[in-house]
């Protein structure tokens, strides 16, 4: 057909016409082409795509085949772990079925045995039901035919009854504390004595005798308008320098210092005494005079105090610690003089710790220094054996020392033996004959105190205290109080000694029963 369009072009005359004719010719085939490529693209593209949906739905397939796959094992794995677990809990269900079968059982039978032991409790309570009648019935007709005999009423049986019940406790009772008491005395009593009577006879102390009272005697009684002085300036004086108190009374030649310091007293005791043979006293030579004896006195109070250190044999002390022992020459307690106190016990405490095997120099050393809390100052508060003992420590002593000065009087507890020696040496040296004096008063006093508290016991006839109130002799009823009712009295009796009275030492309770059997022959 171009060919035509194109001879007619020609034929026409027209050679522009045959082109115009051939481009379109050329266009529409190329479009024909570019439409056939496009076709072909697009089935490929199709194609590919086909081919991808089937691989993504063959890879989900198989995604979801191998998720069944998984999730069936895994309810085939719970499933199975519940079948074990349901199978395990029938187990023990029939296992406790079985057990609360064998717990009914035993049940039946435990209530079948008691139903069995009620019947033959029943009946054994019937039968003692019956002795217990008859009991009564044969007591009622023994205790007539008691009354009959004995002529005793019922209450008057039970009274006899529980008197002699009572007798028998109390004797069972002091058999027992004497057998007690014995056996503490067998073990510790026999060595303790030993120790002590050893100690008091290797050791000879002196008695001592003193007063507590500083009075100067006056050749006249015109000096003591000398010590007066004009206005009263020189006593004034004396009072500021040495701090003690000057009495001036109707005394006949008599002056009395008074002061709660030993030492000070001693130095007003000796100025006064100078002042009065020289003749001159004003102020000013009061006040020289109390200077050189009070220099003097400190000096004599060390010296002192080195004495008693030589004397038990110890190496040299603390200088402050030997003053302190100085100062206790001038310090009396009952009349014995505290500084020999202090040697004696020290010579004590090393005799009993040779016989015990102990340090002697430590032992020597807490009963010299015990009662150095008594020369330490008013203004320190506390009791003299914890002031002592911290002013020794505070020197450098050991500690068994300190201890031993600290506990002596209990005040805290003892470590060791060293507190109980230095207290055993301590009552040892203060309550032997002679070492100390008391008034007649607080004697007499005592002495009714103890006589008063065992006169208050029944059974009680008469008692004396002897030995300078160290022993009480009690004298008893023999038909109240028996042998074995005697131990328990002595007993008692020194409890309620214990309880009431302070007393220094021991006191010795003997209960005396004596029952004498007089027959007149005619």
């Amino acid at each position: 057909m171009m060919i035509a369009v194109a001879t007619l072009m020609m034929d026409g005359g027209g050679w522009l016409l045959a082109g115009i004719g051939l481009g379109a010719g050329a266009m529409w085939w190329r479009q024909r082409a570019a439409r056939a490529r496009a076709i072909t693209q697009a089935n490929g593209v199709l194609d590919q795509a086909r081919r991808e949906a089937e691989g993504v739905v063959r890879d989900a397939r198989l995604s979801a085949a191998d998720d069944a796959r998984k999730w069936r094992e895994e309810a085939e794995q719970s499933l199975a772990q519940a079948q074990q677990a349901r199978r395990e809990r029938e187990q023990r269900l029939t296992e406790r079925e079985g057990l609360v079968n064998t717990q009914l059982a035993g049940l039946v039978a435990a209530e079948t045995g008691l139903r069995e032991q009620k019947a033959a409790l029943t009946r054994q309570a019937a039968v003692l039901a019956a002795q217990q009648q008859e009991a009564d019935h044969l007591t009622r007709e023994r205790l007539q035919q008691l009354e009959a005999v004995a002529h005793l009423t019922p209450v008057e049986a039970r009274t006899q009854l529980l008197r002699e019940i009572e007798l028998e406790a109390a004797r069972d009772a002091g058999n027992l504390a004497r057998h007690i008491i014995e056996e503490a005395r067998t073990q510790a009593e026999a060595k303790a004595r030993q120790i002590l009577s050893v100690a008091i006879q290797r050791y000879a102390g002196e008695h001592t005798f003193e007063t507590t009272t500083a009075t100067i005697t006056l050749q006249g009684d015109e000096m003591k308008g000398r010590i007066i002085g004009r206005d009263g300036r020189n006593i004034r004086s004396f009072e500021q320098a040495t701090g003690v108190t000057v009495l001036i009374d109707d005394t006949p030649n008599a002056v009395v210092l008074s002061g709660f310091d030993p030492v000070r007293r001693e130095v007003a005791r000796e100025a006064m005494t100078r002042l009065i043979l020289d003749g001159r006293i004003h102020p000013t030579r009061i006040e020289e005079v109390v200077a050189k004896v009070a220099q003097e006195m400190d000096e004599t109070i060390f010296r002192l105090g080195e004495e008693a250190v030589q004397k038990t044999g110890l190496p040299p002390l603390h200088p402050e610690l030997v003053k302190l022992l100085g100062k206790l020459h001038f310090r009396l307690s009952y009349s014995q003089n505290v500084l020999n106190h202090s040697v004696e016990v020290a010579h004590l405490m090393g005799l009993m710790a040779a016989e015990l095997g102990l340090d002697i120099t430590v032992a020597k050393r807490a009963g010299l220094l015990h009662d150095i809390g008594k020369a330490v100052s008013h203004e320190v508060e506390g009791p003299h054996a914890l002031v002592g003992a911290e002013f020794a420590k505070r020197h450098g002593l050991c500690d068994e020392v300190v201890n031993g000065i600290a506990s002596h009087h209990n005040d805290v507890p003892p470590v060791g033996p060293w507190g109980i020696l230095v207290s055993a040496a301590d009552a040892i040296s203060a309550s032997r004959p002679g070492a100390r004096s008391e008034s007649m008063a607080t004697y007499l006093r005592r002495v009714q105190d103890l006589e008063k508290i065992a006169l208050a016991f029944p059974g009680v006839e008469k008692c004396f205290a002897a030995q300078a109130g160290r022993e009480l002799r009690v004298l008893v009823v023999p038909e109240q109080v028996s042998d074995d009712q005697a131990q328990v009295l002595a007993r008692n009796i020194a409890l309620k000694i214990e309880g009431e009275l302070q007393y220094p030492g021991q006191i010795r309770i003997t209960v005396i029963r004596e029952k004498r059997c007089i027959v007149v022959a005619k």
